[in-house]
């Protein structure tokens, strides 16, 4: 299936360069070479994958993702030259999805893009598959037809990933998730680079799930083994 993706990178010979290999994977491409073309363009057009570059003129990646997190939950893979964690890490609290550094090779890059497709597949998925069930935990809420997470009648503000994340756990409420099954389902793979983002994305997951109500603990860590949705009583 055809897809469309925004690219966006300063540096426009490297955008040709993905632009052609995407082409000819059958994707559709549109280029953007600052941060405020990007937002613009991400505003203006529907896109299925955005590759967004961390070091823009006018605008950096973070600042790109967070003011596109504002309005759309289109996937977002940050491409760094830096190769450091911390900016890895910063690009996923800021509501990246995935990140690839820079140089890579188009194996590489068509291949997380394929996995990014089977996530938006499995999300599509699940959808249809709890299109008329509502879950209800404690004060969480998720409504699986519309795709969206509550605390009591606020709307969590999810990434796709971290409502994936979510839904997975929801669904196996009071059981111990591996790392491995977890970013296998999620991920569909179960690569050192996933199970650290699997950590990140936790965390910034249950900091939006209790904010609200510091009290109460949804998601509990087993260190070294993986994580579980804890039962949370009605008037919590």
């Amino acid at each position: 299936m055809s897809r469309k993706v925004l690219v966006v990178d300063d540096e426009k010979l490297i955008v040709k360069g993905i632009r052609f290999n995407l082409e000819q994977d059958g994707m559709e491409v549109d280029c953007a070479y600052d941060g405020e073309e990007a937002v613009e363009k991400a505003k203006e057009n529907k896109y299925d994958i955005i590759l967004l570059d961390l070091m823009l003129p006018k605008m950096d990646g973070l600042e790109v993702c967070q003011q596109i997190r504002e309005f759309s939950n289109v996937p977002i893979v940050m491409l760094t030259a830096k190769g450091e964690d911390m900016d890895k890490i910063l690009g996923l609290d800021y509501g990246a999805d995935d990140y690839i550094t820079k140089p890579f090779s188009v194996e590489e890059l068509l291949a997380r893009l394929r996995v990014m497709q089977r996530r938006i597949a499995l999300l599509k998925s699940d959808s249809e598959i709890n299109e008329k069930s509502v879950y209800t935990n404690g004060r969480l809420k998720i409504d699986y037809a519309a795709g969206c997470a509550y605390i009591e009648d606020a709307e969590l503000k999810l990434t796709p990933i971290e409502y994936k994340l979510l839904c997975l756990l929801a669904q196996n409420t009071g059981k111990v998730l591996t790392h491995k099954y977890i970013t296998q389902k999620i991920w569909g793979s179960a690569w050192d680079s996933n199970v650290a983002s699997l950590r990140v994305f936790m965390a910034t997951l249950r900091k939006k799930l209790e904010d609200e109500n510091a009290s109460v603990a949804y998601i509990q860590t087993h260190v070294g083994i993986g994580y579980r949705m804890l039962k949370v009583d009605a008037k919590e």
